[in-house]
């Protein structure tokens, strides 16, 4: 292949969509690539008073909201993508068009303005049998209450479990919309979150559940 000559280049550039239009040629790549079925996963960020969240969605719901900090470290957004591509499809795009409205309940339930969300969630990400159960069992609990680690192992159909019910949470890829974060433990504490206790502790506070 020739390589491009110094006027072609300038040509090129002079034709190029700018401003307006371009952002009107993006928009029709993307809806040209979502028509033909060549997006799985789309993406976008989300501001939030605890730093920014990347949140994920496929035609089914919300697969995946990655909190700024997860188990004591930050997680760079490239290592959730990759993950994401690994376990899940490796055609993902960022499009915050297509997120708007996870965006828009996700800023509204950050503000008080939202109790619950309405937003479908794709359970690709979450193990089958009781870790799955767990999370149901978790995505039922009302705004401003808590359960037990005990109580949502009895849910998932073994009282025992409560450690597994634990590690179910520890390891829930949809935070907020699934609130690990109104489980505590049945002595009193708040328990441990992925995000950092400071965080529970303030969701908590929030929703008045504290």
């Amino acid at each position: 292949m020739n390589p491009l000559t110094e006027k072609q280049l300038e040509k090129m550039l002079r034709q190029a969509p700018t401003g307006a239009d371009l952002d009107r040629a993006v928009q029709g790549v993307l809806a040209r690539a979502e028509r033909d079925g060549l997006i799985d996963i789309a993406y976008a960020t989300v501001d939030s008073p605890f730093g920014e969240l990347l949140v994920a969605r496929t035609d089914r719901g919300v697969v995946r909201v990655a909190l700024p900090t997860e188990r004591g470290r930050q997680r760079p957004r490239d290592e959730v993508l990759e993950d994401l591509a690994t376990k899940v499809s490796p055609r993902i795009l960022e499009s915050p068009k297509r997120l708007d409205e996870e965006r828009r309940e996700l800023e509204d339930y950050f503000e008080g303005r939202r109790d619950h969300f309405e937003v479908p969630v794709d359970w690709s990400l979450t193990s089958p049998g009781f870790r799955s159960r767990a999370l149901h069992a978790v995505a039922r609990i009302p705004y401003g209450k808590t359960k037990t680690y005990a109580e949502i192992a009895k849910s998932a159909g073994n009282a025992k479990a409560f450690r597994a019910a634990g590690t179910a949470c520890g390891h829930n890829p949809i935070p907020l919309i699934v609130p690990c974060h109104r489980v505590v433990q049945s002595g009193g504490g708040i328990g441990n979150y992925g995000g950092g206790p400071e965080m529970k502790r303030a969701l908590l506070d929030l929703e008045g559940a504290l």
